[in-house]
């Protein structure tokens, strides 16, 4: 009689997936694609929204567009031949996020709608804890955090706001169904949005009010529809369009990285921009007084300028104004400002940016705990931020960022990107080298990093006379240029390059076997994860 045959037990795997990937913008994407170069399959993009894009999915206010030249907004190894503007609106960039998800088959490890509020390190496991909104739980050996340099509109704290009887519309939620012909609007902000978005509210709206605190530094738009021979040409000779990116690239970096990174070093280079930014304004702006208010009181490149053809000029029409007064309180019928002037509004417009994540606020609400207590949130708060090339923190076994403290270039995202791409594939090949279950910079690297980082921002424009009323987010609550790299492009990419695994220690333990997720359900393949 044949013996009967004992099924084998099969034990609670560690972890859900090897790698959660967090947001599924440029960074998530990017990381995802380098993730299946690496040959690592077993990984999840989780995006709180209904689509991908991030920043370029929530922003679809009128005339949303890139502010650099498209062909240096992209990734290196996947051009798009096909732009139509040299500054492409937003459909087409989105269009291009959507492109390379197909290309590269990322539509599986997809998992839209998948808000993710709590990150907790599990050192018995040696693995992360990712909680969500719905309350189901996934666990991972490594997570990547991709939720980009803006994580939250930031609603003003302007008294009397909710008291406001009229409409009122975020920039980055953007209420398409809304007809603002014929009604009296107001915006506050005059950022990079309010550039793109000011023109064309005044075509629209019966009277529009702009509400400027600090005014900022604009310049012409090269921007022009590309003809469909020149793209008919880079997709035949794809080496022509890399030779005009990398021609454009540096005219951007000495542009924007150039000024802003070395312009207390060259301090007289930085009046060239400076003045011919005025020369546009003179050119658009005939009336003293208007030029006077549309004219910073601070340095070219203390904030991020902008571009465009027609933003000056808006302020020349009647049905146009520009309000420099301080804002006292919102009303329910409008906004009174500081010398009692009453200004009635049907529809006030929110272009007052996002919350960085590089401050505490973002991760009190959705918290990220690490090794030994440690808190993100705290540490933000408390202390001067640092991350190892802007990818990983010492208290963060097995996290990376992809925009973290120090990481961007500036002169173009997807430089940070590619960058983070090609350190967080190194780290996790070599652990899995290792047979390591947890792996985290050391202390003395990151240290070293801050310290060459640091020695370099007390050099930048930011830290001199021309800055002083700039407010610019490139500077954190701590004084530190923590937002930007203070390095060219060149210089990051080569030491992506060259990460030495001397400044990361590995370790591998026993882990505690798998616990029962408190009673939370394993997430379906029904709904989408």
């Amino acid at each position: 009689m044949p013996r009967a045959r004992t099924r084998r037990h099969e034990p609670e795997p560690y972890f859900d997936h090897k790698v959660i990937i967090i947001g599924a913008g440029f960074g998530g994407v990017g990381m995802a694609i380098a993730l299946k170069r690496a040959r690592i399959d077993d990984f999840v993009i989780l995006e709180r929204s209904e689509g991908v894009g991030g920043t370029w999915y929530a922003n679809t206010y009128p005339d949303v567009a890139v502010d650099v030249p498209g062909i240096v907004y992209q990734f290196s190894f996947a051009k798009n031949p096909d732009w139509t503007r040299t500054f492409p609106k937003g459909a087409e960039v989105r269009a291009y996020i959507d492109g390379l998800v197909e290309r590269y088959g990322l539509d599986d490890h997809l998992r839209l709608g998948h808000d993710v509020v709590c990150r907790q390190w599990d050192e018995d496991g040696q693995r992360w804890e990712v909680s969500l909104a719905d309350g189901r739980t996934l666990t991972a050996q490594y997570v990547v955090s991709a939720i980009g340099a803006f994580v939250e509109p930031r609603r003003p704290d302007i008294p009397g706001l909710d008291d406001f009887e009229g409409t009122i519309i975020q920039s980055q939620r953007w209420d398409h169904d809304y007809d603002f012909t014929g009604k009296r609007a107001a915006v506050i902000g005059t950022g990079a949005t309010s550039v793109q978005l000011v023109p064309k509210l005044a075509e629209q709206a019966g009277h529009l009010e702009v509400f400027q605190r600090r005014a900022i530094w604009v310049f012409a738009k090269p921007d022009f529809p590309i003809p469909r021979v020149v793209r008919f040409a880079f997709r035949r000779l794809p080496f022509l369009q890399s030779v005009i990116r990398g021609i454009v690239a540096v005219l951007v970096e000495v542009g924007l990285v150039g000024i802003t990174v070395y312009g207390k070093q060259v301090a007289p280079l930085t009046l060239v921009p400076n003045w011919a930014c005025r020369l546009f304004l003179f050119s658009q702006v005939r009336d003293r007084e208007l030029r006077k208010k549309l004219t910073p009181t601070y340095g070219f490149g203390c904030k991020r300028p902008s571009v465009s053809n027609v933003y000056y000029r808006t302020f020349t029409r009647e049905d146009v104004d520009l309000v420099t007064e301080p804002i006292e309180r919102v009303t329910p019928a409008g906004i009174r400002t500081a010398d009692g002037v009453e200004h009635p509004i049907d529809v006030l417009v929110l272009a007052t940016g996002f919350e960085m994540s590089q401050s505490p606020e973002p991760y009190r609400r959705r918290p990220l705990r690490g090794r030994e207590g440690f808190d993100l949130a705290d540490f933000y708060e408390n202390n001067r931020a640092k991350a190892y090339e802007g990818v990983c923190m010492p208290q963060l076994p097995n996290h990376f960022m992809v925009f973290g403290p120090f990481a961007w270039s500036g002169s173009s995202w997807h430089v940070m990107v590619e960058n983070a791409m090609r350190i967080v594939t190194t780290v996790i090949t070599e652990a899995d080298h290792r047979g390591a279950t947890s792996v985290a910079v050391t202390e003395e690297a990151n240290d070293r990093f801050f310290e060459f980082i640091s020695e370099r921002g007390k050099h930048t424009l930011m830290h001199g006379k021309a800055c002083v009323n700039a407010n610019s987010y490139y500077i954190d609550k701590h004084g530190d240029f923590g937002f930007l790299r203070p390095t060219t492009a060149y210089q990051s990419t080569r030491a992506s390059k060259r990460i030495p695994m001397s400044d990361f220690e590995f370790r591998t333990v026993d882990r505690v076997p798998a616990r029962r997720r408190r009673g939370l359900a394993p997430v379906a393949a029904s709904d989408g994860a």
